[in-house]
């Protein structure tokens, strides 16, 4: 005799609610605006111990988080930023 497997319970286990999707951020600058030399909007993705802030945190769109890497790292070389 086969064994009972219990996936009638596993089935009602699981939600019907369908979840609500996460707010996209509103981001008030274009991608150009991200330049090494902008400092002090640098400065708001890094923290005080010179790390950058993950997108889960800044709310950037992933081409904006990219280039705002590259610009930090860029300004970094350059001494510009910590």
């Amino acid at each position: 005799m086969p064994r009972k497997t219990k996936l009638e319970e596993k089935k009602k286990r699981r939600s019907t609610v369908a979840r609500t999707p996460r707010p996209k951020p509103k981001v008030d600058f274009t991608i150009d605006a991200i330049d090494f030399k902008n400092v002090a909007m640098l400065k708001q993705y890094v923290t005080d111990n010179g790390r950058i802030l993950p997108r889960k945190y800044t709310g950037l769109p992933a081409p904006f988080q990219r280039k705002l890497t590259l610009a930090i790292k860029r300004a970094r070389q350059a001494l510009l930023v910590k």
